[in-house]
């Protein structure tokens, strides 16, 4: 099935889930572009016209309509403005206030019962894909808060698996790169006791979009592992945070130094690791994954 199949696909599924394709949103008279009407006239004091025609993107004589309806039953009252008499504004009575609240009351008891099937993580999951959706199709990416924290049951997993499919997708890389982190998370495990290592997760949304762990070397030297941060999670600082952390901890832990390898086409990270004060060691051409590569180690003092 092709992209727009599949959207249109989903908008049909959507709009009949939640109810929208009924006569009366909501067991009301009202349909879903005039309870929408209500909810942004009640969210201000006051609503021109012509704003909440550009708000929602309404043709002019399809809002008039919807107002004078409102205003036959009583819900606003219009006026001219007191700064421009050439535009009207608008108002909730207390009737629009009650019939406001009516809806808002009854649309988060629909959502509840969507809701209410499902689990924990289901839940999670929802949430974050709808995130997902509005940040892709809204056009920009805010300021988002993301969580440091550490790995729980069924993170590992994830490591491997998108480790997998991004270094193939961006670089070309073959399985045999999935064999060598398959390798470096079963290390992780075999040593979860002991207290000179550790990891963390990057997550958003409730979803995991970074990683990282520290782990030992030898007696007197840490080795930064496994790090990586999704391309939908870049830019927003994350990478630098997990690297910082893993430093502190490693100091915490009493080692003098850290190192790490890593390849020369991987640039996002090289950066990441200059700005946190690695210099670069040692490098050589290595044949590795199905490319021609450069490996290199990266090192510094703690």
């Amino acid at each position: 099935m092709d992209t727009v199949a599949t959207v249109r696909a989903f908008n049909r599924f959507y709009t009949e889930h939640i109810g929208v394709l009924q006569a009366g949103l909501l067991d009301t008279p009202y349909s879903l572009t005039e309870a929408r009407v209500l909810f942004e006239i009640g969210v201000r004091d006051a609503c021109e016209t012509g704003e909440l025609r550009r708000m929602l993107g309404l043709d002019a004589g399809y809002l008039s309509r919807i107002l004078s309806r409102f205003e036959a039953d009583g819900l606003v009252t219009r006026e001219r403005s007191a700064a421009d008499a050439r535009r009207q504004v608008v108002r909730l009575t207390a009737a629009g206030r009650k019939t406001r609240d009516m809806l808002d009351k009854r649309s988060a008891e629909q959502v509840g019962r969507v809701l209410a099937p499902l689990t924990e993580e289901d839940r999670r999951r929802l949430v974050a894909a709808m995130g997902v959706i509005q940040e892709i199709l809204g056009g920009s990416r805010g300021a988002e808060p993301y969580v440091i924290r550490p790995p729980r049951r069924g993170d590992l997993g994830w490591v491997l698996h998108r480790h997998a499919v991004l270094y193939h997708d961006e670089y070309g890389w073959d399985e045999t790169f999935e064999e060598l982190v398959l390798g470096i998370v079963g290390d992780y495990l075999a040593g979860l006791d002991d207290k000179g290592q550790a990891a963390w997760v990057a997550e958003v949304r409730g979803e995991p979009v970074g990683f990282v762990a520290c782990m030992r070397e030898d007696a007197e030297t840490a080795r930064l592992r496994l790090f990586f941060v999704e391309p939908s999670a870049r830019n927003m600082g994350i990478g630098s945070r997990l690297v910082e952390e893993c430093l502190r901890f490693a100091r915490l832990a009493g080692y003098r130094r850290i190192v790490l390898s890593t390849y020369s086409v991987l640039a996002d990270a090289r950066r990441v690791y200059q700005r946190a004060g690695f210099r670069l060691a040692e490098e050589q051409p290595e044949h590795a994954f199905g490319k021609d590569l450069v490996s290199q180690t990266w090192s510094r003092d703690l």
